[in-house]
């Protein structure tokens, strides 16, 4: 089993995650199972190792038992006020009672202290405003998920808030975007902590479709134009994906919903929150990045396909926007597909 950054494999890394009222469930199983699926298949195919994460729950509130946003009740191990001892990695999960700022001081107070003292600290979805209350994020990049980017802004106004990556990491502090964005970060983290292929598989076991870059942006394109409420740009799609080979300018895409360039511009901009050119290109990136996973196409097959003109073209498009080359991008599916049979349960 490969290694990253040295780790060494008989290390097990004490990873807590803080559940406060009210949490989001998706918040805490999602990469709670990232991290004991790691941890088991690791042990399977290393008889007698040992596990290379031991997971717990804490509960931000007196109460171990907690009852989570969609109404099922579940018990954490221990109360903040009962833990002891070091941490690997400390995330904080989402959920009503950090939304609605319920959270108690003794328990910011508590986080503030203890993230001092862990290898890494990190928040899935508005977990990250309890980091923010507790000053954690001062002067540092930050993100959650979209539909709370604002209120993270007001609540800590020292952070640098991106509302588009799937997750961030500044330093050891890390921040993910909306609920299964979670999961991604764990993915992340077991790969730090002990290779690609680890990561890997446990993407496969869990059937997760692909290990999505930090970077990439927690909206596809088509969900954006989805939202609009003019019905001409919503059916615009499925054309633009049909023609992504063709040249869609301004005047070409406006013509197609009987509208003038400008008058098209403006409208589009306005409605999308994007210019013409940038959805395009997004569209045509989402199209290249399901080539590259699905099908065996060279690369100047599907640059051509996708409207990017040449390989050079398509590469420089795909490390702005996804921060990874689209020949990295097909080796790591590629990895996912034929890495070794995944240990049966």
């Amino acid at each position: 089993m490969s290694k990253n950054n040295g780790s060494e494999s008989s290390t097990t890394r004490r990873i807590v995650f803080v559940a406060g009222p009210g949490t989001e469930i998706l918040d805490l199983v999602g990469p709670l199972q990232v991290f004991a699926r790691a941890s088991d298949m690791y042990c399977r195919e290393n008889p007698g190792a040992r596990p290379i994460y031991s997971i717990e729950v804490v509960s931000i509130s007196s109460q171990r038992s907690l009852m989570a946003n969609c109404g099922l009740r579940f018990a954490a191990h221990k109360t903040f006020r009962e833990v002891r001892g070091k941490i690997d990695t400390l995330l904080v999960a989402g959920g009503d009672a950090i939304e609605q700022n319920e959270v108690n001081s003794e328990s910011v107070r508590w986080l503030k202290k203890i993230a001092g003292r862990a290898r890494r600290v990190g928040s899935v979805c508005t977990g990250a405003m309890l980091l923010g209350r507790a000053g954690l994020l001062d002067g540092r990049r930050a993100t959650t998920h979209w539909n709370w980017c604002q209120t993270l802004i007001k609540r800590a106004p020292r952070a640098n808030v991106d509302p588009d990556p799937i997750f961030v990491r500044d330093e050891n502090v890390y921040t993910s975007a909306g609920v299964t964005a979670g999961m991604d970060l764990a993915l992340a983290l077991v790969e730090e902590d002990h290779g690609s292929r680890l990561a890997l598989q446990v993407a496969r076991n869990l059937v997760l479709y692909l290990r999505r870059p930090g970077g990439q942006s927690q909206f596809s394109a088509a969900l954006s134009l989805q939202l609009t409420d003019r019905k001409p740009l919503r059916e615009l799609e499925s054309w633009v994906l049909d023609n992504l080979n063709k040249p869609l300018t301004v005047p070409v895409l406006a013509q197609r919903v009987a509208m003038s360039p400008r008058n098209f511009a403006r409208v589009f901009t306005q409605e999308m929150k994007t210019t013409p050119a940038k959805f395009v290109e997004r569209l045509r990136v989402e199209a290249a990045r399901r080539r590259l996973e699905e099908s065996q196409n060279s690369m100047e097959t599907i640059a051509a396909e996708c409207g990017f003109g040449n390989v050079n073209s398509m590469r420089n498009v795909f490390q702005r926007t996804l921060k990874i080359p689209p020949g990295q991008y097909r080796r790591h599916f590629r990895h996912t597909k034929h890495s070794r049979k995944p240990t049966s349960k």
